[in-house]
């Protein structure tokens, strides 16, 4: 549906130019979407897109948290309320960030950073990791409003940026294989009906293809008997305060790695996605963001929140990018209300096969794999962006801080070695 005169894009297509002063805290460059201009806008591509990201945000990785918190000891209150929290503020944020800006500005929370607290509650109590929340939340806010983040963010070129999302999403295209090698039953009809979709334009711009693959792979799921209800437990979510406890041991564990992965490898892969569809994401207001919302996260017992790049390319996958922001607000709204029946959410979604949940994602991030490695490969810094994707897939990890970090930090120190003529061309 083509824009009113009176409203400018959602974004503008070319970059601001580098002499422009930019605010700290970067404004929206439209204004905010009101009901009527997102009822003018919603489609189904994006209902579809936004259903998609809920599907595979509350799936995967929701089924990481919970092993993660039951390997740590939490008790079943703790852990859905957990579970409240971080969908409970990725919706939230998603929403306000959403319409004020008037782009798909999809959070959720650091998949990564809940991953590094697996040791961590062998040895620290629940109250203490607790206490590192607390402390990474007001760090990540902190920094955000200095402005750092987007200076340091400006300094590392995009095509390392987006070598660094493709070794990210690399996964979840071999999930793909592996899946329908692993579950034929399941996977077959899923990735026949996306091929099947895709091939017959005709088709697919009334069913979405992706749309499809959901409904042929809940179709696999109901007829080969695969989906297995587990015990019953309560329909909503009882959010559990855990006071926390802060010691020096802790602090130092973690804090530091929380921040980092949070900034530059989770809101990183954000915004190299968001960019690559075409749209400019405020970097300092995402790090505010992230923080405030880790704060509340941790006032749950919850890991930080954050902007996510698998998120983020399943909300811009298809469509016009100006209408692109109500996938994200559909997103946003059910994530709320999944967040409401949380343990119901989670008992379901653990019913179904794990190659359902695996071939629906890595299908639906195509698109964004392949736009990943077209950026990173295509132009200049090509030997940078090959250093970062190697170190990126060796799943180096130092000081607690996930493979990420470090393939950028050292692609870019190759990059600097080796490419000097692209950065004096830059």
């Amino acid at each position: 549906m083509p824009l009113s005169r009176q409203d400018p894009p959602a974004t503008t297509p070319h970059p601001v130019p580098a002499d422009v002063p930019q605010p700290l805290l970067e404004r929206p460059e439209t204004r905010p979407a009101g009901p009527r201009r997102f009822l003018r806008d919603i489609a189904p591509p994006y209902l579809s897109n936004g259903a998609i990201g809920l599907v595979f945000t509350a799936s995967g990785p929701v089924a990481v948290t919970l092993a993660v918190g039951t390997g740590g000891g939490l008790n079943p209150d703790q852990l859905a309320s957990w579970v409240f929290g971080i969908l409970f503020s990725g919706g939230a944020a998603t929403l306000i960030m959403s319409l004020l800006y008037r782009q798909p500005l999809g959070f959720a929370w650091s998949i990564p950073g809940t991953v590094l607290l697996g040791p961590s509650l062998q040895h620290h109590s629940f109250a203490e990791v607790v206490g590192t929340f607390f402390t990474a939340g007001l760090l990540i806010l902190a920094l955000g409003a200095t402005g750092m983040v987007r200076r340091i963010m400006a300094m590392i070129p995009m095509p390392l940026v987006m070598a660094m999302v493709a070794a990210v999403f690399l996964r979840f295209g071999t999930d793909i294989v592996s899946s329908s090698q692993a579950n034929p039953a399941i996977a077959g009809p899923m990735v026949g009906a996306f091929l099947f979709l895709t091939a017959v334009p005709a088709l697919g711009r009334f069913l979405p293809p992706v749309l499809g693959t959901l409904l042929a792979g809940g179709v696999a799921v109901a007829v080969s008997g695969q989906f297995v209800a587990g015990v019953p437990g309560p329909l909503l979510a009882v959010p559990v305060f855990t006071p926390p406890a802060f010691s020096w041991a802790a602090q130092l564990e973690l804090v530091v790695p929380l921040a980092l992965t949070v900034l530059f490898v989770q809101n990183g892969q954000g915004i190299a996605v968001l960019r690559a569809a075409g749209h400019r994401p405020p970097i300092n207001v995402f790090a505010v963001v992230s923080g405030a919302f880790s704060v509340l996260n941790a006032g749950f017992g919850a890991v930080s929140a954050c902007v996510t790049g698998p998120t983020n390319a399943l909300l811009t996958s298809s469509g016009t990018r100006e209408r692109q922001y109500t996938a994200a607000v559909v997103y946003g709204s059910l994530a709320v209300v999944c967040a409401l029946l949380a343990p119901t959410l989670t008992r379901l979604m653990l019913a179904t096969p794990t190659e359902f949940v695996l071939v629906l994602g890595g299908i639906a991030m195509l698109r964004a794999l392949q736009q990943a490695f077209v950026t990173a490969f295509a132009g200049t810094f090509t030997m940078g962006s090959l250093v970062t994707f190697v170190v990126t897939v060796s799943g180096l990890n130092l000081f607690n801080i996930h493979a990420a970090f470090w393939g950028l930090v050292i692609g870019c120190a190759a990059s600097r070695l080796l490419e000097r003529p692209d950065y004096a061309g830059s």
